[in-house]
C-alpha cells in the first residue's frame, strides 16, 4: 500500500433508514450504527449519534430531539444526515492528515434527481472530495456473492428498514426493479396499531421492534413464542404490561407482508422469458434486516413456487458490496449508478 494510499482514503457507505454502515478500504465495515441523532434544540448541538442517541427515542425532555434523518431511504432532514454522517467518519481509526477521496454510497433504485442531489451534497459536506452512488440492490447482490456480470437473473430481495428493493440483475445492471416503502419501520408500525387497537395499550417504536425480533415470525410456528410488553394503558393513563404472542406479530404484520410478496410475483411476472427460467434455477436472494424475520424464506418459497435462500450474515450485504467495489473501484466502474449528464453546447 503506497503513502498516497494511507492519506487517501476510499470508503463505501450504506446510509441506511435504520442503521448506516462504513465500509473503509482494506479494513473492512467499521462502523455499523443505527442513523439516529440527538440534539439540543436550546444549544443546536449534537448530543449524540447512532447507538447512543437510539437509546434515547421516546425518552427525551421537549429540548432534546432525537431524529431518524433518513425516511423511507431518502434523506429528509439535510443538516442532521450531514452531521450523523460527519460524526460516522470521525469513528475509525485513522490518522488526523487522513482524508476521504472516494466515497460510494448505496442508493435505493428509482430515486429523483433531487434526492440523489441531496445524498452527494450530504457526503461532500461530512469531508468526501468524490462522491458516487450506487444502487443498493447491485450492491446487496454482490455482497451476496451473486454472479451479476454473467448473462443470468439473479432476483435480490433486500428488505431494510425504510425500503424493500426487489430486482433482477444481470451482466451488471438491473432488468426490472421495485422498490417500496414498506419494510422494517412499517412492521414497527403496524405492531403499535395492533397493540393500541386490541389491547388499547400505547408502546414506543423501539418496543415493537423488540416484540417483533423477539417473536416476530412471516408463518404459524410450532412452538409459542411470547414477550412482555409494557407501555400505557389508553383507559386508565396507568402503566400496565402485556404478554405479545408470536401469532399477534403475525396477524399485525401479515398485511405489510403481503404487499411484499405481491410486489416479488410483479417483479418475476416482468422478467423476460429466458431470464424467467434462470430465477427457477437460480432462485431468489433474500437480505437486509427482514430476511431474519422467522419463516420469511419459507413463505416467500410456497408463493412463488422458487427456492429462497438467505444470503450470509444479510445486514450487511450492501456494506460488503460497496467493499468489493472500494477495493477493486476501476474493476467494478461500470456497476457506477451515474447518470449520464446533457451534453453542454457551446454556441
Amino acid at each position: 500500500m503506497s503513502l498516497f494510499d494511507n492519506i487517501f482514503k476510499d470508503i463505501g457507505v450504506d446510509l441506511g433508514t435504520a442503521n448506516t454502515l462504513v465500509y473503509l478500504k482494506h479494513k473492512g465495515v467499521v462502523v455499523d450504527e443505527p442513523s439516529v441523532a440527538a440534539m439540543n434544540v436550546k444549544t443546536n448541538h449534537i448530543l449524540a449519534v447512532g447507538d447512543e442517541a437510539k437509546k434515547m427515542l421516546g425518552r427525551t425532555p421537549a429540548h432534546i430531539n432525537v431524529v431518524r434523518p433518513l425516511v423511507n431511504g431518502v434523506i429528509s432532514d439535510f443538516e442532521m444526515t450531514e452531521e450523523m454522517l460527519r460524526h460516522f467518519l470521525r469513528r475509525p481509526q485513522v490518522s488526523p492528515m487522513t482524508s476521504y477521496r472516494r466515497a460510494l454510497i448505496a442508493i435505493p433504485n428509482h430515486l429523483t434527481e433531487v434526492e440523489r442531489k441531496s445524498v452527494e451534497d450530504a457526503a461532500l459536506n461530512a469531508g468526501c472530495a468524490k462522491v458516487y452512488l450506487v444502487e443498493s440492490p447491485t450492491a446487496a447482490a454482490l455482497g451476496a456473492g451473486l454472479a451479476i456480470m454473467e448473462p443470468a437473473a439473479n432476483l435480490i430481495v433486500d428488505i431494510g428498514g425504510g425500503t424493500t428493493d426487489i430486482a433482477v440483475i444481470s451482466m451488471g445492471g438491473t432488468v426490472v426493479a421495485r422498490t417500496l416503502k414498506i419494510a422494517g419501520d412499517r412492521f414497527n408500525e403496524e405492531i403499535i396499531r395492533f397493540a393500541r387497537e386490541e389491547f388499547h395499550l400505547a408502546i414506543g417504536e423501539p418496543t415493537a421492534e423488540y416484540a417483533k425480533i423477539t417473536v416476530g415470525s412471516a408463518i404459524p410456528l410450532d412452538e409459542r413464542l411470547e414477550v412482555p410488553v409494557r407501555g400505557r394503558d389508553m383507559s386508565t393513563g396507568l402503566p400496565r404490561e402485556i404478554g405479545l404472542k408470536n401469532n399477534h406479530v403475525r396477524m399485525a404484520i401479515a398485511k405489510p407482508l403481503r404487499t411484499v410478496i405481491d410486489s416479488v410475483h410483479e417483479v418475476i411476472e416482468e422478467t423476460p422469458p429466458e431470464l424467467a427460467g434462470d430465477i427457477l434455477r437460480q432462485g431468489i436472494t433474500l437480505c437486509g434486516g427482514g430476511a431474519l424475520l422467522r419463516g420469511l424464506s419459507d413463505l416467500i418459497e410456497k408463493e412463488t413456487g422458487v427456492s429462497v435462500r438467505i444470503a450470509d450474515d444479510p445486514l450487511t450485504c450492501v456494506a460488503r458490496g460497496l467493499g468489493q467495489m472500494v477495493d477493486d473501484f476501476e474493476g467494478h466502474r461500470g456497476l457506477l449508478d451515474n447518470p449520464l449528464k446533457p451534453l453542454s453546447i457551446n454556441l
